[in-house]
């Protein structure tokens, strides 16, 4: 797999090179914040492996006509994720009744526009970071196409919805007990969602223990 550093700078020259945008294109040549570049570095590229379909300081308009910028936008096809680092002096210690009626009017106003929107506490990048490795998998899995659900059995596309709803990895023993099957029942549909590049092992060798879904 490519180094972060070499993938890190590849993405940003992309979008620099494509940006048409005057003020995006300052933004992104100012590069991008330290919580940004902590969580893509710690948590997205660790549990992704790429930076498809991912855009930083992705411009979006506000209900009064004017701009504002997203931390990462993650749109694959025509949906909408949104993820924003959520510092702790800027977003909670030091947090004003204006601003925090502001970025309730922000998450709000997104939500209504078919954003799906991922707050990240800074905090927690450095402090739970296989968690969030874990949720930004599960984020990933929402936006999955309804297309790939239409080639599976009604099993494995029951799988899928139940490894979206999770963000951790599971033990066959859960999805043999959600779908109401045995255990050697749930393990075939897994690895038959592996060979279809669906789901990945997180633990075992000779014999799997836990599995997640993948992009």
């Amino acid at each position: 797999m490519m180094r972060f550093d070499q993938a890190y700078e590849e993405w940003m020259q992309m979008q620099i090179s494509t940006e048409k945008n005057h003020r995006r294109l300052e933004i992104l040549n100012k590069g991008l914040g330290r919580g940004t570049v902590d969580f893509l570095h710690n948590v997205w590229f660790p549990a992704v492996g790429n930076f498809d379909h991912l855009h930083s300081e992705w411009e979006v308009r506000d209900f009064n006509n004017g701009y504002r910028y997203l931390d990462l936008a993650y749109m694959p096809g025509s949906a909408k994720g949104g993820i924003e680092i959520q510092g702790y002096g800027s977003h909670a210690r030091d947090l004003d009744v204006k601003r925090f009626k502001d970025l309730c009017w922000r998450h709000s106003l997104l939500a209504l526009d078919g954003w799906t929107f991922l707050p990240v506490a800074y905090l927690s990048i450095a402090e739970e970071t296989k968690q969030c490795q874990q949720l930004v998998l599960s984020f990933i899995g929402k936006f999955m196409t309804t297309d790939v659900l239409a080639d599976l059995s009604w099993l494995e596309a029951e799988a899928v919805r139940f490894g979206r709803r999770l963000y951790r990895p599971f033990m066959p023993s859960e999805l043999a007990a959600h779908l109401r099957i045995s255990d050697r029942h749930a393990r075939n549909v897994l690895h038959g969602l592996i060979e279809k590049n669906l789901f990945a092992v997180t633990s075992g060798k000779a014999r799997y223990r836990s599995y997640r879904l993948v992009e």
